[in-house]
């Protein structure tokens, strides 16, 4: 049985690897072009093709890094989620991650669907939904630094002085 998780482990390195990797583009790359790219005119390329597909793999990866990491918890999930002193720092990371995972599938997908046109919405709604996606994205994103540490802190506590 030595090979679960060690086919956990890696699926939930390579995920995160993705998700984390797709907030980051989203956030410092993605951002600013689509500002750009609307002001002269030439977003169509980034919102019809680029932007749903990113998102597709953002918000899977997220499902599969956050299944893949429980799996990686098992019999210690309740023990890691709960906050007990011996899975205390795992936990904190886990909870940081269901935060962010919740924050992809609950306030950025729906949102997200309203701003490229795959759901329908008025002007103001898709305003409005710019804002919490935004805000839900860029929490994302400072929540991802203290997740990483917790999560390296937790695999390797000796190195942290946990």
């Amino acid at each position: 049985m030595e090979l679960v998780p060690a086919l956990a482990r890696w699926l939930h390195l390579m995920a995160g690897v993705m998700w984390i990797g797709l907030l980051y583009y989203f956030n410092f790359v993605q951002v600013d072009a689509m500002k750009a790219a609307t002001a002269d005119g030439s977003a169509a390329g980034i919102s019809k093709h680029v932007a749903p597909r990113a998102l597709l793999f953002f918000r899977w990866s997220a499902l599969v890094t956050w299944l893949a990491g429980a799996a990686l918890l098992g019999p210690y999930f309740k023990t890691a989620f709960s906050l007990q002193p011996s899975h205390a720092v795992i936990g904190i990371g886990a909870w940081l991650g269901t935060i962010m995972l919740f924050n992809v599938w609950v306030l950025i997908w729906p949102n997200q669907r309203k701003i490229l046109g795959l759901a329908k919405a008025t002007d103001a709604q898709k305003n409005t939904a710019r804002r919490v996606a935004f805000l839900a994205s860029r929490t994302n994103t400072m929540l991802s630094i203290p997740m990483l540490f917790f999560m390296a802190a937790g695999a390797h506590s000796g190195v942290y002085g946990f």
